[in-house]
């Protein structure tokens, strides 16, 4: 299963401790991690193996929303920021549009993002 995430700058730090909480699920050898620019590296330094795309504002939100589109991203975190606004907000609203075009899980938040970890957690 191949997940991405994305989190604005003021929810970075909340992905990389969503992250750490949900490790041993996260490290399993049946999932795999893709993540905008920055969010990636930020992964990477907390220790997950993460492909990355570019940042969200050079266009990393279409490369996944593209992936998604392709079948090949089952299920997307992103953790906006509602209290910022956003250069790219088009991208990220495409992006929303296609997860629901195409069927796939989106998570906006930690609270939805654990609920959808945790459906996972039981199937394997």
């Amino acid at each position: 299963m191949e997940i991405a995430i994305i989190a604005h700058d003021g929810k970075k730090a909340d992905m990389v401790q969503f992250l750490n909480k949900n490790k041993t699920l996260l490290l399993q050898e049946n999932i795999r991690l893709i993540a905008t620019g920055t969010t990636g590296s930020k992964a990477v330094n907390a220790g997950f193996k993460v492909k990355r795309m570019l940042s969200g504002p050079m266009g990393g939100d279409a490369q996944i929303a593209a992936r998604v589109a392709e079948g090949k991203t089952q299920m997307v975190f992103f953790f906006k920021d509602p209290l910022a606004s956003h250069a790219h907000e088009v991208d990220i609203n495409m992006l929303i549009r296609v997860c629901d075009v195409h069927n796939v899980p989106l998570a906006t938040n930690e609270a939805s993002a654990q609920l959808l970890l945790n459906a996972v957690a039981l199937q394997l």
